[in-house]
């Protein structure tokens, strides 16, 4: 992909001369009748709204194109409504091949190795002692489904919400949920750690994740949740003797650990495991998402961030945070 400088360091006034990925995609009508494309555009460090109202701004290319996950060329600057960036383009173009670019390069990264991760995450499995857990976990992290656990983000946009994500975000949780173990050794050390290995484990075919990160209709219909749950059900069957109780508790925790049936778990948690295992997720979920906040507002000199939807606050940048934002990509793991 030819060099350019990144969205994130951009600021008001400053020229965009990009390509970027359209991330969402929406036609949308003005009170007066008049229609125009609402579209966030970004590349691997941050995604910045667009407006476009014309066809001599690129409307009618855009639209023809398909949208999200498309990556085009823009000119024109960046701008600012109701305190937040926006991109006030001038020009619009589809990409040719001699842009030699690829949507991948647009798609946001865990800084840290994979390998490394997938490495930990398998060594990790090994010290379950559980001999039925751990046939179980070897059986469903494995070939295939054991790629795509690795490349897949932990969500679209919120928290961990780039490729590599999911696995950043479980090793987070693995080590939160030992911790907890170490505190309370009454809790199953093996229960606890399985369920967290596989609690978001249905993101992998929750999220289509090779261009813009979206829903699967499987993902719609059913949710990661209930597809984690079906996999682990039709994954145990296939074990000799796999006690009954057992498959019981690790579903409750796979089921319970959104912690909440407003927050689509089916069920709430139960036993001890379930809520050590809900509030390690949120752990894990929301330092890394207001981390995100405040990398994604690198540029912004003021020490306050703008109001964020779904944090329901404004974050306070201090005077360590704005030294540090430029290595911040929002992880927990060492």
């Amino acid at each position: 992909m030819p060099e350019q400088s990144e969205l994130i360091q951009l600021s008001k006034g400053d020229t965009v001369d990009h390509f970027l990925m359209i991330r969402k995609f929406e036609l949308r009508t003005t009170k007066a009748g008049k229609n125009f494309l609402s579209l966030e555009l970004g590349d691997r460090s941050t995604t910045i709204g667009c407006n476009v109202w014309s066809d001599t701004n690129g409307y009618a290319i855009i639209e023809r194109s398909g949208g999200t996950g498309i990556v085009i060329k823009v000119e024109g600057m960046i701008d600012e409504y109701q305190g937040s960036p926006q991109i006030k383009t001038s020009k619009i173009r589809l990409t040719k091949e001699s842009d030699n670019i690829s949507p991948s390069d647009f798609l946001p990264k865990s800084v840290h190795n994979p390998d490394d991760m997938e490495s930990e995450f398998l060594a990790r499995i090994d010290k379950i002692n559980n001999s039925f857990l751990r046939a179980l976990l070897n059986s469903i992290f494995s070939d295939e489904r054991l790629a795509k656990f690795k490349k897949a983000p932990a969500g679209k946009s919120w928290h961990h919400g780039y490729i590599h994500g999911l696995i950043e975000h479980t090793l987070e949780i693995i080590k939160i949920c030992d911790l907890m173990c170490d505190f309370h050794e009454e809790l199953n050390r093996d229960l606890l750690v399985s369920g967290a290995m596989l609690h978001d484990f249905g993101k992998t075919e929750e999220l289509s994740y090779d261009s813009a990160f979206e829903y699967t209709d499987r993902g719609k219909l059913v949710g990661h949740i209930v597809i984690c749950a079906s996999i682990v059900e039709s994954e145990i069957k296939l074990i000799d003797d796999f006690p009954e109780e057992l498959k019981n508790l690790l579903l409750h925790l796979v089921l319970s650990h959104q912690g909440k049936l407003e927050y689509a778990s089916p069920v709430v948690p139960k036993i001890p495991e379930a809520i050590a295992l809900y509030q390690a997720d949120e752990l894990s979920a929301k330092v890394n998402a207001y981390l995100g906040v405040l990398a994604s507002e690198m540029g912004n000199a003021g020490l306050w961030t703008r109001f964020h939807n779904l944090a329901q606050t404004d974050l306070f940048r201090s005077d360590s945070t704005r030294e540090e934002e430029k290595n911040i990509n929002g992880s927990l793991f060492d």
